[in-house]
């Protein structure tokens, strides 16, 4: 059975900083890619960031690149992603995902999806 368990969501000020966690149980990330989706009230999902541990191939949506890093602990199974200069606008539930294709994830698309972590960003 496959989990994925998010943390590290919460309330910060305008240009600060988060981590979020995403432990991964019943794949391994040698053969999974795996990131992060948005989603906003009123607005719809949206890609934010994606690894390829395989041959560490990464993806940023334009919005956040300079600002956000994604990661990969392999022996935790576990995907990190730093945000910094966090604006009002990043408000959103956070959602791990993964899939067995790398560019099915950065199409919209994920096999195994978490339950998503609030982050709110207050001006």
């Amino acid at each position: 059975q496959v989990q994925l368990v998010e943390s590290g969501g919460g309330l910060v000020q305008a240009g600060g900083s988060l981590r979020l966690s995403c432990a991964a149980s019943g794949i391994s990330l040698d053969y999974y890619a795996i990131g992060w989706f948005r989603q906003a009230p009123g607005k719809e999902r949206e890609g934010v960031s994606f690894i390829r541990n395989a041959d560490s191939s990464t993806y940023y949506a334009d919005f956040v690149k300079g600002r956000f890093t994604i990661s990969v602990d392999k022996d935790k199974n576990t995907v990190y992603l730093q945000m910094d200069s966090l604006k009002p606008e990043d408000t959103a539930v956070y959602l791990c995902a993964t899939s067995r294709s790398y560019y099915y994830l950065i199409s919209g698309g994920g096999d195994y999806w978490g339950q998503g972590t609030q982050v709110t960003v207050s001006s």
